[in-house]
């Protein structure tokens, strides 16, 4: 591998600018996911038409995001990628065990409440949060 001075500041240079590209799609992600939830009470009166409109350019800006996301790994290096795949491997499985599980409460009526997929997505993302903290001082 080229580990020279110019070669490092461009790779630098390409995770860099491939980390700001991500920002700017998760933050349009959450904008239009924001738009897509409360628009129909706030915005525009429960207009069927538009909650569809708002939900499909969600789901066309979340697929950017998608995108965005799998080009950023690709710029880091193996060190990193590592760390991303395993924190992402738990995250994946955590999310899907406890969520089911969590569901299959809800549906026996254990829990008196409903189970709602904000509380997995919450749960999901204290996790990466949480792996990431830790594979990062691990690694080191």
């Amino acid at each position: 591998m080229n580990d020279t001075p110019s070669h490092r500041e461009g790779w630098q240079t390409n995770v860099r600018r491939q980390t700001r590209r991500l920002g700017y799609w998760t933050a349009a992600w959450l904008l239009t996911m924001a738009i897509a939830n409360f628009g129909p009470k706030f915005f525009w009166d429960s207009n069927d038409l538009m909650t569809i409109a708002a939900i499909g350019l969600n789901l066309l800006i979340g697929i950017g995001m998608i995108v965005a996301n799998k080009d950023h790994l690709r710029s880091l290096d193996e060190m990193h990628q590592k760390i991303q795949l395993e924190a992402m491997g738990l995250t994946l499985g955590i999310g899907l065990v406890v969520g089911l599980a969590y569901s299959n409460l809800d549906i026996a009526n254990i829990v008196s409440f409903d189970a709602e997929i904000a509380h997995v997505v919450i749960l999901m993302s204290l996790t990466y949060l949480a792996t990431l903290i830790t594979l990062t001082r691990k690694m080191r």
